[in-house]
């Protein structure tokens, strides 16, 4: 996948926010993948592409956030619900 054509790991906090739990998931697992292929192509000297990996490193911690705080919503309201 050639990162100059497509940009699909690139994605502001409100519009992942929209996502459901499968979608982040997902979106998780593609992130993960996209940068362990970027960081891969960076060690065999194909290619700079310092701030895609940063971008996609951000990504993940997003998608990692908004999933932890989805869970930490639930417990919370069941733990208030005792």
């Amino acid at each position: 996948m050639k990162l100059e054509k497509d940009k699909r790991w690139k994605w502001p906090a409100e519009k992942m926010r929209e996502w459901t739990d499968a979608e982040l998931k997902t979106r998780e697992r593609e992130f993960s993948a996209q940068l362990f292929r970027l960081k891969f192509q960076m060690a065999g000297g194909q290619g700079e592409h310092v701030t895609a990996v940063r971008e996609l490193r951000k990504g993940i911690a997003r998608v990692k956030t908004l999933r932890r705080e989805r869970e930490g919503g639930a417990t919370q309201s069941q733990a208030g619900a005792r």
